[in-house]
């Protein structure tokens, strides 16, 4: 949508303390929407953007996050809820009802489905049930199962941000660390090109996907990434968003193995932290997503991206400052 039609609208993101929610917040104040920029910690770099009303939150599993986050849509007169980070997930599921009596919207799949995306156990085994290629995984009582003489990956059945992700060679170094990592999982460690796809489902059920090469990792996060196009890699992300039935902006990542076999690996109910590439390579995936989430038609047309597009990131200080300063934010400058 062009800027001079925008309808601005007063949006709350969670998480953005990472890339994820960081990114999402600078580009939807870039399209002239007022950010409410929300995490739980008050250094959160997303909290310091000059664009955004800053709001320290309490955790995930704090019991009084539900009664903090109905608070601020209130007073702050929030229209939308967009979580970026994992963790504020089931929390919010459980407020869609109260949030949409008070006008806030959220575009998330159903309760079931979201579920089945953040236990990479579930998504493993729907994956599987349904053909879609993924990586061969053990957890519970099958880590018996692991077998000698294969690269493992051990990781959280529930986390995000490549936290306690270790990579092992022998089995016995797995499943010593499966002890060590809440809620462990080992996985086969797949080789080959690593990739993220930008996704966005309206609520039809057509999807769109940006492709993206991961050309550099580091803690989990692409540093050096370039946009591509693949008709095998679009083809499996599609039938991923279909088995799990997603809808909303989502991104699903795999590898395509040296044998040029495509595999899935995760799919996350929130924007990628990599996503900038994708608005750099002519895809509206942020405006897209506003436009769904208030209840308009996805222009899909809009989603057309060029590949060949590269983006490179690196760390830098946002600013420094007196740590008294923080946490000044009235209910009043937020309104202004």
């Amino acid at each position: 949508m062009p800027a001079d039609q925008i309808v601005p609208r007063r949006i709350l993101v969670t998480g953005t303390g990472a890339n994820p929610g960081f990114g999402l917040a600078r580009s939807l104040a870039r399209l002239g929407h007022r950010v409410i920029a929300a995490d739980a910690n008050p250094l959160a770099p997303g909290l310091l953007l000059p664009e955004v009303v800053p709001q320290v939150i309490p955790s995930a599993d704090d019991p009084d996050y539900g009664a903090r986050m109905a608070g601020l849509c209130r007073a702050l007169a929030v229209e939308a809820v967009v979580p970026a980070i994992e963790n504020d997930l089931p929390p919010l599921l459980g407020m869609i009802p109260r949030l949409e009596e008070s006008g806030v919207r959220m575009w998330l799949p159903d309760p079931a489905s979201v579920h089945m995306c953040i236990d990479k156990a579930a998504f493993h085994e729907v994956l599987t049930e349904h053909g879609v290629p993924t990586p061969r995984s053990w957890w519970g009582d099958t880590l018996d199962q692991v077998p000698e003489d294969v690269e493992l990956v051990v990781k959280p059945r529930r986390g995000h941000g490549a936290q306690h992700v270790h990579f092992v060679e022998k089995r016995e170094h797995a499943l010593l660390l499966s002890e060590l990592v809440p809620r462990a999982m080992v996985q086969e460690r797949l080789h080959g090109t690593e990739f993220t796809a930008d996704c966005l489902v309206d609520r039809t059920g057509r999807a769109s996907a940006i492709l993206r090469r991961r050309d550099l990792v580091k803690a989990g996060l692409a540093a050096v990434s370039t946009t591509f196009h693949d008709a095998a890699v679009l083809a499996l992300v599609r039938a991923t968003l279909g088995v799990v039935r997603a809808e909303g902006l989502c991104c699903v990542q795999g590898f395509v193995k040296g044998n040029g076999q495509v595999a899935i690996t995760e799919l996350n109910v929130r924007i990628a932290g990599g996503f900038p590439l994708s608005e750099a390579a002519g895809a509206d995936l942020v405006g897209q997503m506003v436009s769904g989430l208030f209840g308009q038609q996805v222009d899909h047309d809009r989603l057309a991206y060029r590949a060949g597009v590269f983006l490179a990131n690196y760390v830098e200080t946002l600013t420094v400052g007196d740590a008294a300063d923080l946490g000044r934010t009235t209910t009043k400058e937020a309104r202004s």
